[in-house]
């Protein structure tokens, strides 16, 4: 099994290395990953609302509502979280741990105004209710990604696919506004990202397993790279899954 596998590569490396030594040690960097997350996911959401509690007052929009929703102020705030995301990627290593963990929530922040608008559109029950149906599906798949024997590697490149074709349908989608497109975009879209997420929770653990040996400064970046792929996970699944479950404020 590619768990194994790996897990016997580490242990040649080392030598001396216990299955112990390497299960302490694999526990405490996935307990860093999911903990970086959690604070982007938390930076998210304060940013979200706080933006939106700015933006509408009274039900009606702010000058600064105006700005960020109706203007074209709103297309970089589109699509600024997604250049980030890829220049981030590009540099992460080229930056020091405290670095790249700051652009991280700098990017966590740009999200989360990027997604204000979400408050407007859907009651604060189904928002809640949605994010925490998430959670539950996320906790159970990323679960299923770290405990499984089954060597998930093949799906990596068929995800991808899948993931970029689905972006384009997205921005497609912005000027068609097709209902049906956007259906079968939303379907698509939730199990792109629960393959994702099992994928990446085993490709994090082997990546430790595979450079436990580096120095902590690079265990670190890669540790920061782990919680933005969570991350991404997590929030598509859960904007996905609104479109089903959230309902509208109208």
């Amino acid at each position: 099994m590619a768990e194994y596998d790996t897990l016997r590569q580490a242990q040649a490396r080392t030598g001396a290395a216990t299955r112990a030594d390497i299960d302490v040690g694999l526990r405490e960097y996935m307990s860093k990953v999911y903990g970086i997350m959690a604070t982007g996911m938390a930076v998210t959401a304060f940013f979200a609302l706080g933006l939106n509690m700015l933006a509408v007052q009274n039900g009606q929009l702010t000058p600064i509502g105006v700005a960020v929703y109706t203007s074209p102020l709103k297309w970089v705030l589109m699509f600024a979280p997604l250049l980030m995301v890829f220049a981030f990627g590009a540099v992460v290593y080229r930056l020091s741990t405290q670095t790249a963990t700051l652009v991280f929530y700098g990017f966590a922040a740009l999200m989360g105004m990027s997604l204000s608008w979400i408050f407007m559109a859907y009651t604060g029950t189904s928002i809640a209710s949605t994010f925490f149906a998430t959670a539950g599906a996320f906790a159970a798949l990323s679960l299923y990604g770290y405990t499984t024997k089954r060597n998930l590697s093949g799906m990596g490149t068929f995800l991808m696919m899948g993931l970029i074709s689905l972006i384009i349908a997205s921005i497609i989608n912005i000027f068609l506004q097709s209902s049906a497109m956007q259906f079968a975009i939303s379907v698509i879209g939730i199990l792109i990202f629960a393959g994702l997420t099992a994928y990446d929770t085993q490709k994090i653990k082997n990546t430790y397993l595979q450079l436990r040996d580096s120095d902590r400064e690079f265990l670190g970046k890669a540790a920061i790279l782990g919680a933005l792929s969570l991350y991404l996970d997590f929030l598509n699944m859960f904007m996905f899954l609104l479109q089903f479950m959230g309902s509208s404020n109208d």
